[in-house]
């Protein structure tokens, strides 16, 4: 992969942007399960960059991972890494991304694993698969608009379209359809491989007068659930089957905008391709979509909690149903002081912050997995908290102090632990769906509800067929719990995929700590490990 600068012209603009060989959005990655993937990247643009590959479990290969100063540091200009992993546990539908600042908004593409030689997919096979990837526009240099909204602390400018694979559609100035058509013929079968790739916002998508059928997230195969709207957090990946049975036409698909932050502006136009029939009419306009409302809240409840997962208890990685850690972490956004001599754009002159059981991660100088590996000290502490340190009403009236502390504090769990993590929204400058990625694992979604979790609506859990992802969609003013059997040792990643929420510290990481056995501990750092 040649990652370097790419002139485009969308939304009767020209600017350049970053891409990967020449190609927005770009290459997809194609393997089987168990296969070995090696992809060298090189750095010919003028950011730092890491690559990640999301989704991917990462067993034993966490130097593979990239988020940036996580796992490694970034390649700087000029410079070449290999990122070498093996797929295991897993196929379907996932993506790979940039994971150094706002870059990922153009340096994307999907990932298709397929089953193992001569597993057959467990639904009706496709006559063709297609990739669509919904995302986000800005006419401006994205890199820019993160920089700016550092620097007045305010919320960072709106993206200009949605987009689908790159292409904003016929709703938006100077968007010619280009290769949105989606040419069909009757009373078949199509496979459509769904990513939203946006930075910053969460979307519906759909495809006018046709029932969705999902058959795939996150690279886990589901029990088939028929819907006429799919549900994306940014980082949720769905892969979903729809017959062509209705009569002969064009019908749009598209990708329109869920808000659950009150008063937040954001975009509202949606992003449109055509599916056309064999035999339709050219004179005749494509059938508009319904498109949910845009802060329709019991949609998405509904979608997320009918998703069923193929586990039982022969799968690889059954559902843990014992727990060796408990864990609850609070999420949400705050403010912290502007400093001296100056006029922020935040709330009451503040600057605009995030935090995880109120902490707002500080990015270190020495990537993680290194200092950990290396025993280095003075780059991170080992006291992240179990439980919050402030216990409030989270989803009720928010205390008056909202100002995070900031660090680089870990959390250590033993190798094979049993864990469950909760989260739980804060109303800390209003509620909000937060869509959390935990890096290096698929975890069970085992339970999700609104207000304050306690530790009593353990007993409505379902451990049977929970959703298996590597992305939650925390609730609005809610919380949600997940499950895993900390079997991958290594630094990892726990971070919200709303990329303004990153950049302001709602993340964390933790360590999973070696095994007993040689094929239970992490593997030394490959030589061409970028340096910090």
């Amino acid at each position: 992969m040649q990652v370097q600068p790419l002139t485009v012209s969308k939304l009767c603009k020209t600017k350049s942007l970053i891409a990967v060989n020449n190609l927005f959005p770009g290459p997809v990655v194609y393997a089987d399960e168990e296969d070995t993937v090696v992809v060298n990247v090189t750095n010919n643009c003028q950011y730092n960059i890491t690559i990640h590959w999301h989704g991917i479990r990462q067993l034993r290969s966490g130097w593979a991972d990239g988020p940036v100063y996580i796992t490694q540091c970034p390649l700087q200009t000029g410079d070449t890494y290999q990122y070498k992993f093996k797929i295991q546990r897993q196929s379907g539908t996932l993506w790979w991304h940039a994971h150094d600042t706002w870059l990922r908004a153009t340096v994307h593409g999907a990932i298709v694993v397929f089953p193992k030689t001569g597993v057959p997919y467990p639904f009706h096979y496709p006559r063709e698969e297609h990739i669509i990837l919904i995302g986000e526009w800005w006419n401006a240099n994205v890199e820019d608009v993160e920089s700016q909204s550092l620097l007045t602390g305010g919320a960072p400018q709106l993206s200009d379209a949605y987009t689908i694979n790159g292409h904003p559609g016929p709703l938006y100035n100077c968007s010619s359809q280009g290769k949105l058509f989606l040419f069909v013929f009757p009373n078949e079968h199509y496979l459509l491989r769904i990513v939203n790739v946006a930075l910053n916002q969460e979307l519906f998508f759909t495809v006018a007068n046709h029932n969705l059928t999902v058959v795939e997230i996150d690279g886990d195969f589901t029990k088939p659930y028929t819907t006429s709207t799919i549900f994306l957090t940014p980082g949720q990946s769905t892969t979903a089957l729809f017959i062509t049975n209705q009569p002969t036409a064009k019908y749009y698909m598209g990708a329109s905008p869920y808000s659950s932050a009150a008063g937040v502006p954001f975009p509202t136009t949606p992003t449109l391709a055509i599916v056309e029939y064999q035999g339709s009419s050219n004179s005749t306009p494509p059938v508009m979509p319904t498109f949910p409302a845009t802060n329709d809240t019991g949609l998405v409840a509904n979608f997320s909690a009918s998703l069923r997962s193929l586990a039982d208890t022969t799968h690889p990685e059954p559902v843990p149903q014992t727990v060796d850690r408990s864990l609850l972490f609070t999420i949400g956004l705050g403010t912290k002081p502007c400093g001296e001599n100056r006029v922020c754009q935040g709330i009451a002159g503040t600057k605009l912050t995030a935090s995880m059981n109120n902490i707002s991660f500080v990015l270190p100088d020495i990537a993680l997995l290194q200092a950990y590996y290396n025993n280095i000290s003075g780059v991170f502490t080992r006291d992240f908290p179990d439980t919050p340190p402030i216990v409030f009403n989270y989803t009720g009236t928010p205390p008056n102090n909202t100002t995070p502390q900031r660090g680089t504090r870990l959390l250590v769990i033993p190798y094979n632990a049993n864990v469950q993590m909760v989260f739980q929204d804060t109303s800390i400058l209003g509620i909000e769906n937060h869509p959390i990625h935990v890096h290096g694992y698929s975890f069970y979604i085992v339970g999700q509800g609104t207000g304050n979790f306690n530790s009593s609506q353990t007993s409505t859990f379902n451990l049977f067929d929970p959703p298996r992802r590597n992305t939650v969609g925390v609730p609005v003013g809610g919380w949600a719990a997940i499950r895993f059997k900390a079997d991958n040792p290594g630094v990892w990643y726990i971070h919200c995929h709303l990329e303004v929420h990153t950049m302001w510290g709602l993340t964390m990481a933790f360590i999973v700590l070696n095994g007993a056995r040689a094929n239970e501990t992490l593997p030394p750092p490959p030589p061409d490990l970028p340096r910090c």
